[in-house]
Formats: structure tokens, C-alpha cells, sequence
């Protein structure tokens, strides 16, 4: 037993020795424990009030706990030393930073501009801050004040949250910082906008005298939608229209421009500290996160919103206080105190009235000028002002996003002054290697006559390169122009795909040595292009619409301009013609020019109009006041500017004028003439082109090629025969070819005599026979074809006259007619053709054998209706009634339809 007790009491020491090493382990890992936790307790709370500098609720048990006393001396210590040297410096630095960057009304006391205008018209350095208070260092020994400022303007939105007693003082302090932009900047230059949730009205009364000059605008509590939709459509209008040129921001265009293009518009919303419903809200971040590049500023007020965009934070603490996302959680802030009540609408209504006068200041057409002509490039499209809006420019774009341009106004309505404005602020900022201008004008009146050289001014607009007025009678010439301007697209097309572009903007950098200016096509009245349901108005239609769709890459921009586009029967169907004309003008009382819906032109006021980027639709409306740009000293004084300032190599435009004759002796095809040129030809008369081309026939010595005339002036008939004997005249040398005049009614005397005096004094032999010897003369020349090598012309005037002597015969001979009809068959292959007058389709028929044409191949018809000349013309519809001064000329070997030509006057002297 002893033994057993023995063993026990041993093993029972063992396990005491076990459970005291155990313990003992326990207690010094319990102690070692606790150090490591306390140590890391230590540096917690040391970070934490670090970084929190004791605010954190949360820190107070922590602070209380005698174990961080010497934690807390120790930051407090730190903080202390730290603060005491950045209050040797740190106040100061900031407001010398602040009075840099806050400059005037800015930053200023108010005293020193509350009640002033403002000078500034936003094309300088904008105030990079805008004051809001002053802020004290919380840690700071002395707590010496520093002011504090926002970004606003282009570069930042204001949030701002309060606390039920600090809303007024919100509300005056936004107050105050909207007062300080409004007296910094040229009233007009920014626009207010304000929504309050809670109420109809009383937010900031103080600024209501800016409603009258509509520089602010009150929105209905119930309706947040208006000012969201209201402030994207100007995004996307600017987006689409003013920043459709590669520019990422107004500010970029108006450090370029020197000018502020659109102004600022700062949109106030006063919440509840509730969101917005979820579609307004999701519209209101957006707004929030495009609207700086275009102008548009928020503030929020107890409105939760949240962007990727930059935005200040002002989080009130109580009704005195706040923190500012400026200055960081360890300064206090203090809103500066309200300004003076009665201040405040006396400074608002000396802004309004401000803007009331310069918007009844006239708008001059030297305030459309640049500084410096020619100083601008036309790759990525034009830009002008046409005039003014709130005393800031108002631009008109010509490019790839708004390629075409439709004018409208009834008579009266200063039509002709807006394009004088358009075409006078285009002409001073692009070259003529940067642009041209091809204008024509289809009423009875000679608005761009003035840009070719004149009688009185011989000076002429560099840019111009075909101007065409007096032409209401004359729809080819505006078939004409579209053609041309068909062509040139074509061929810039082709261009573009030899170096694999698309646009003319890569063009010019692909190929920068050639020229490749924008062109701008003017047709004021376009609508008498489509007067009459003809061949005219179906090929201009279409033709219009091709250079509609295609042109704008090719930088070829239509401008039209009519009184009353309502009537155009040949746009019935087609409404894919005005989706291009993106640019709406709409001049006092137009109507159909905007969409249907947008009558906004309908009560303007004269000199002024409706400038709209947005296909018409009401949204895109600019309201712009037009300068005089017709008076003298205006328009001509530019032009004699930009004429001394012209290429020295640059050509004349070409003017083509509906009621001008055209000379023979001026026209570059007839001048161009000379002997050993080959094959002759005979001008006739001027096509209606753009080249301003001779109508030509050729005398190759094949069958049908004589020219008949017929019509029953004599003076026309004068015209294309003389025109035709003179050019065929200056192809040969004097003496080489023979010429037999026969004027075989009495009216035909007098221009065959002065016709033979000009032939003879060129050296030509000419025979002049007359009625009583044709028949023999006739039989001469039939029985002598073949027998000389010498070209022989013969031109006579009204063959139908001497129809029943060329008929009679003698039993057994052949009559005169039948001699005349053997020159017409054969006498081309032996160089010798006939020219001849006849006073009507019947009575040249007559002088045929029946039912044959083929000897006359080229024919000028006047005043002969179209469906009597289609037997001369088989398998042509030929749509034409007579018109004084034209005629159709039609060559069945060259046309594929008749064209019309201007007969010319010959009497001049050649030179």
C-alpha cells in the first residue's frame, strides 16, 4: 500500500509541476498577448486620429482611455508643430493663389462690384475660382482665416448639402457666387436657369429682374423635365452643330475663335434630399456628365447626383458652417455673409437693362469681320456670323454635319440682305484658294451683279467664280449650274478614291498641293427652276438631289433661298431633297421654311430671323438680329478690300446676264479661230452653261451637214447666219474661200449688206445674188459641184420667200428647187454648204423632197413651238415654247437633245 500511495503521491507532483508550467507558459503568452494588443491598439488609434484628427464618434472611448494619453499628446504635439508652420505660410499662400486665380468679381468683396456690368467677354482667361468664404485650419493655433474658392465655368458642377437651419444660408451663398459670374461677364453671356422642388417661387427672389431680359428662367416644381429637356437639346445642338468640326469644347472654339459662340447656361435645382424620379434622374447625369464641354454648369442643392464628372462638394455642418471639397476634411468652412437684399435686385435689374440696350444697339456689318481676312481654313467646313443674339454672335455652319442651307422670306423681308451678310462674313475669312462662290439669281433684278466687274466699280469678289442674274427666263442656266456642280463632285469623288479617302478634309491632306476649295452654290429663288412640269424640272430635281446627298463630302454646299417654298410641285415625294438642307433661315413671316410646327419666324420683327441648325424643328431656333449689309460702305467697301488683296493671277468671274446680248467678237470660242485648224465649224449663238460656251456646228464634207433657220424674226435669223459666215471666215485665209450672200426677202437687205462689207474686208471674195437671179445661180453651182477644190458657203435668207420661182420649170429642165435640193444632198462632200433661212418648219419641209430631213442635219429654231420641230428631230420629245432672244439649237449627228442658245449680236466691229 505504501508503495501504491508512494507511486500515487509522485504522480500527483508530476501533474502539479505540469499545471504550475502550463500556467505559468499560459500567463507570460496571456501578458505577451496583451502587450502585441495594446501596442497595435496604440498604432490604430494613432493612424486613426491621424487621419480622422478626432471628429470619428467612433474615437471617442479610445481618446478617453488613460493607456493613450501619451498617443494623443504626441499627435496633438505633431499637430500642433505642424500647423504652427503651415500658418506661417499657408494662409497667406492661399489667398495670393486665390486672388490670382479669382480676379475681380471673382474673388473681390463685394462692394468692389455689386451693382457694376461686367467687361468681360469670355474669349480671355476665364477666373479659374470663383469665391464662396473663408476657411480656418480646425488644428490650427491661431485659426487665421483663408478665403475659398470653387471652379465653375467649363470646369466643374457645385453640389451642395445642408441641414434644415442651413438652407438660407445655402441658398444665399449660391445667391452670391451667381452674382459674382453675372457681374464678371458681358451681360448676356450667361443664362440662369432655377427649379425648386418645393415651390412656385421665393428661391433667390433677389435675381427675378433678370427674367425680363430672359437671363433667367423660373421652371415649374412639378415639371423637372422641362429644364432637363431644355438643357439637352443645347447639348446635343452644340455637339452636333457647333462642335461638329473635331473641336472637344466650346472653350476650344472660343480660344481659337476669339469669340464666345454660345453662352453659359447655369441651371440651379433645389432638392429635398430626395432623388429624382429614376428617367429624370438618369437624364439629369447625363446632363451632368456632357454639359461642360457645352456650357452648361449645375448646382445642386440637396439633390443627390453622383458622375463620372468633375464636381465640388459643400457639405454644411450646422446653420453656420461646412466642409469643402477644396480645402479637405480638416478645414471649417464659412460662407461669406449674404449680400445686401435691396443690392442684389438693383444689380440685377442694372444687368438686364444693360443687356435691353446693346440688344437695341444695331448690329453693324463691320461686327461680322474678323480682325485679319483670310485667316481661316475650309477643310473641316465654313463658319460666319450673320449677326448677333443677346450681343453674342450668331453663326451659320456650312460642313459635313450640316452641309446645305435653306433660306426663306416673302418679298421684303431682307432675303437678299442675310445672304449679302452670309456671303460678306464667308468672303472675309476664307481665301479664294479656301472657297468659292457660284451664285445665281432667278428674279428680275441684279442683287449679285454687284460682285463681277461693273461700269461704275470694276472691282469684283475674288471668291466669285460665275455669277447669273436676270435668268427667270432662263431655267437652263440653273440646270446648268447643277450639272457643273455634278461634275465637279464627280471628279473630286474620283480624286478622293485615287488616294482612298472619303471626305474633302483627308483629301487636302493627302494632296496638299492641289486645289481644293469648299464650294458654296447660291440660287436665290430656286423655285423657278421648277415652274413648269418639263425636262427642265425633272433633270433639275434630280440633279439637285444627287449634289444634295453627295456633295457635303465633297465640300460642295447649296445654299437656297426662295419667298414660298410651299408651291414646288417638283418635291412632291421627295422629302429626302430637304432632310439635307439642315441649316433653316427663316426670315420675317416665312412660312414652310422650319417644320410645320415651328411658326416662330411668323412674328418676327424686321431685321431679324430664325437661324435653326436642327432641321427646322423648334428646339434649334436662334433668334438673330441682321445688319444692313446693302447699304454703302458696307458690302462694296469689303469687296474693293478683298479685290486689292486678290491673287494677282486670279481670273475674272464670269457673269452671265439673262437680259445681256452676248457679243460674238468677245467670245473666247469665236476668238480662238484661225486658218489650218482643221475641219471649220460655224458659231451659231452662246449655250446657257457655266463656261459661257459658242453653240458649234462642224462642216465636215459629209452628207446633211447644211444649217437651216427658221423663225420669222429676221434679226435673229441675222444673228445665226451672220455669226456663222464671220467664224467660218477667220478659218480661212483671205481669198481661200468663196461666200455667196442671197437675200431673198426685202427685210434681209440691209444685214446681208453689212455682212458682205465684213466679209470683203476680210479678204474673202463674196457674191451677192438676189431673187431675180437664184434660179440660174442655183443651177450653176449644182452643175459645178465637184469642179472646184475651194470651200464655197452659201447663206440664204428666207429661202421660203422664192418658193413658187424655184418651183416653176420649163418642160423638160428642172427648176430651181430641184438644183437647190442637189446642193443640199451633195454639196457638203464637194465643200460646199448651204445656210439658209426659213420662216417655218412647213416651209422648209416644203423646200425637201417629201418626208426626207437627212440633208439638214443642225437646225436653229425661234418662235416655233416644240411638237412642229419633232419631225426634224425623230425620236426626240421636244418640250419648248418660244421666248424672245432664244433659240433651240439641235445637230441630230452630235446632240442627244436640243440645247438652247443666245443668238449674238454681230454688228460690233471684230476685232
Amino acid at each position: 500500500m505504501n508503495r501504491r500511495t508512494e507511486r500515487r503521491d509522485r504522480i500527483r507532483a508530476a501533474l502539479d509541476d505540469f499545471r504550475t508550467a502550463v500556467g505559468r507558459a499560459l500567463g507570460i503568452a496571456a501578458r505577451q498577448q496583451d502587450m502585441v494588443a495594446e501596442a497595435h491598439a496604440r498604432v490604430m488609434v494613432e493612424l486613426w486620429l491621424r487621419a480622422e484628427g478626432g471628429r470619428d464618434v467612433a474615437l471617442t472611448a479610445p481618446l478617453a482611455n488613460p493607456k493613450m494619453a501619451d498617443v494623443v499628446a504626441r499627435v496633438a504635439e505633431d499637430r500642433r508643430s505642424h500647423f504652427t508652420e503651415w500658418e506661417e505660410r499657408g494662409p497667406r499662400a492661399l489667398t495670393e493663389l486665390v486672388a490670382a486665380a479669382a480676379p475681380g468679381a471673382a474673388g473681390e468683396p463685394w462692394e468692389s462690384w455689386l451693382g457694376r456690368i461686367g467687361t468681360a467677354d469670355g474669349t480671355g482667361e476665364l477666373p479659374e475660382l470663383w469665391r464662396i468664404g473663408t476657411a480656418v485650419a480646425d488644428e490650427a493655433p491661431d485659426r487665421t482665416p483663408f478665403p475659398v474658392a470653387v471652379p465653375l465655368l467649363d470646369s466643374a458642377h457645385l453640389h451642395v448639402s445642408t441641414t434644415p437651419a442651413s438652407r438660407p444660408v445655402a441658398e444665399a451663398m449660391v445667391e452670391a457666387l451667381l452674382l459674382r459670374v453675372l457681374s464678371y461677364l458681358q451681360p448676356g453671356l450667361v443664362h440662369v436657369h432655377v427649379w425648386d422642388t418645393g415651390q412656385l417661387t421665393g428661391s433667390m427672389p433677389g435675381l427675378y429682374p433678370l427674367t425680363k431680359a430672359g437671363l433667367l428662367t423660373v421652371h415649374d416644381p412639378a415639371q423637372p423635365k422641362e429644364l432637363l429637356d431644355e438643357l439637352s437639346d443645347h447639348i446635343r445642338r452644340v455637339h452636333t452643330g457647333v462642335l461638329a468640326g473635331g473641336d472637344t469644347s466650346l472653350r476650344s472654339i472660343s480660344g481659337r475663335a476669339g469669340r464666345r459662340t454660345e453662352p453659359w447656361r447655369i441651371a440651379v435645382l433645389l432638392g429635398n434630399h430626395e432623388p429624382l424620379p429614376d428617367d429624370r434622374q438618369q437624364q439629369l447625369l447625363r446632363v451632368a456628365r456632357n454639359g461642360l464641354a457645352c456650357g452648361v454648369q449645375l448646382i445642386a442643392v440637396d439633390l443627390p447626383v453622383t458622375v463620372n464628372s468633375p464636381m465640388e462638394m459643400v457639405e454644411f455642418v450646422d446653420e453656420h458652417t461646412a466642409r469643402c471639397s477644396m480645402t479637405g476634411p480638416y478645414a471649417t468652412l464659412t460662407p461669406d455673409p449674404p449680400l445686401p437684399r435691396t443690392a442684389v435686385p438693383q444689380a440685377c435689374a442694372a444687368i438686364a437693362e444693360e443687356l435691353e440696350d446693346r440688344r437695341t444697339r444695331l448690329c453693324t456689318f463691320d461686327d461680322l469681320m474678323p480682325d485679319e481676312y483670310w485667316q481661316e481654313n475650309s477643310g473641316a467646313g465654313l463658319v460666319t456670323p450673320v449677326g448677333r443674339a443677346d450681343n453674342l454672335p450668331v453663326e451659320v455652319v456650312l460642313g459635313d454635319s450640316s452641309p446645305h442651307a435653306l433660306v426663306g422670306g416673302p418679298s421684303g423681308s431682307g432675303k437678299t440682305n442675310f445672304l449679302y451678310a452670309m456671303l460678306g462674313g464667308l468672303a472675309a475669312r476664307y481665301s479664294p484658294d479656301e472657297l468659292e462662290l457660284y451664285l445665281l439669281d432667278f428674279k428680275e433684278g441684279v442683287s449679285f451683279a454687284q460682285f463681277t466687274p461693273g461700269r461704275r466699280d470694276p472691282t469684283w469678289l475674288p471668291h466669285a467664280r460665275l455669277v447669273g442674274v436676270n435668268v427667270n427666263a432662263d431655267r437652263e442656266f440653273g440646270l446648268a449650274l447643277l450639272s457643273f456642280l455634278a461634275d465637279t463632285m464627280r471628279a473630286r469623288a474620283d480624286a478622293a478614291k485615287r488616294y482612298e479617302v472619303t471626305k474633302l478634309e483627308e483629301l487636302r491632306a493627302e494632296d496638299p498641293d492641289g486645289r481644293w476649295p469648299r464650294i458654296v452654290a447660291v440660287i436665290d429663288e430656286f423655285q423657278y427652276l421648277f415652274a413648269e412640269r418639263d425636262v427642265v424640272a425633272t433633270t433639275a430635281a434630280r440633279l439637285l438631289e444627287d449634289v444634295a446627298r453627295r456633295g457635303r463630302s465633297q465640300g460642295i454646299h447649296l445654299v437656297l433661298a426662295s419667298q414660298d417654298v410651299s408651291g414646288i410641285e417638283a418635291f412632291w415625294g421627295k422629302p429626302a431633297i430637304f432632310e439635307q438642307f439642315i441649316l433653316r433661315v427663316a426670315l420675317p413671316k416665312a412660312r414652310r421654311v422650319l417644320v410645320d410646327t415651328n411658326d416662330a419666324a411668323v412674328e418676327l420683327p424686321r431685321w431679324h430671323a430664325v437661324v435653326n441648325h436642327e432641321s427646322g424643328v423648334r428646339q434649334g431656333n436662334q433668334v438673330v438680329r441682321i445688319p444692313d449689309a446693302t447699304s454703302r460702305n458696307t458690302f462694296d467697301r469689303l469687296q474693293r478690300a478683298l479685290y486689292r488683296k486678290r491673287p494677282p493671277d486670279l481670273p475674272l468671274p464670269r457673269l452671265f446676264d439673262g437680259s445681256h446680248v452676248p457679243v460674238l467678237a468677245e467670245t473666247g470660242d469665236f476668238r480662238s479661230l484661225a486658218p489650218g485648224a482643221g475641219v471649220p465649224s460655224a458659231v451659231l449663238g452662246q449655250i446657257i452653261d457655266v463656261a459661257g460656251s459658242a453653240a458649234v456646228t462642224t462642216l465636215a464634207g459629209a452628207p446633211g451637214r447644211n444649217l437651216a433657220v427658221i423663225g420669222s424674226s429676221v434679226a435673229d435669223a441675222a444673228s445665226v447666219l451672220g455669226a456663222a459666215a464671220l467664224s467660218v471666215a477667220r478659218q480661212h485665209p483671205p481669198g481661200s474661200a468663196r461666200f455667196t450672200l442671197c437675200p431673198l426677202v426685202g427685210d434681209a437687205t440691209e444685214p446681208v449688206g453689212r455682212l458682205a462689207d465684213r466679209l470683203r474686208s476680210a479678204g474673202h471674195g463674196v457674191t451677192v445674188v438676189g431673187r431675180d437671179g437664184l434660179r440660174e445661180w442655183l443651177a450653176g453651182i449644182a452643175g459645178g459641184l465637184g469642179t472646184s477644190e475651194s470651200p464655197h458657203y452659201l447663206f440664204a435668207y428666207g429661202v421660203d420667200g422664192v418658193q413658187s420661182t424655184l418651183e416653176a420649170k420649163e418642160l423638160g429642165a428642172q427648176s430651181g428647187l430641184d438644183h437647190l435640193r442637189a446642193v443640199l444632198r451633195h454639196g457638203p462632200e464637194h465643200h460646199t454648204h448651204v445656210f439658209g433661212w426659213w420662216r417655218g418648219v412647213g416651209r422648209l419641209k416644203a423646200s425637201l423632197p417629201i418626208g426626207q430631213v437627212d440633208d439638214i442635219g443642225p437646225w436653229v429654231a425661234f418662235d416655233v413651238q416644240g411638237q412642229e420641230l419633232q419631225s426634224l428631230a425623230p425620236g426626240q420629245l421636244i418640250s419648248w415654247s418660244p421666248r424672245a432672244r432664244r433659240g433651240l439649237f439641235f445637230d441630230r449627228f452630235e446632240h442627244a437633245r436640243p440645247q438652247v442658245i443666245i443668238p449674238f449680236d454681230v454688228e460690233k466691229d471684230v476685232p
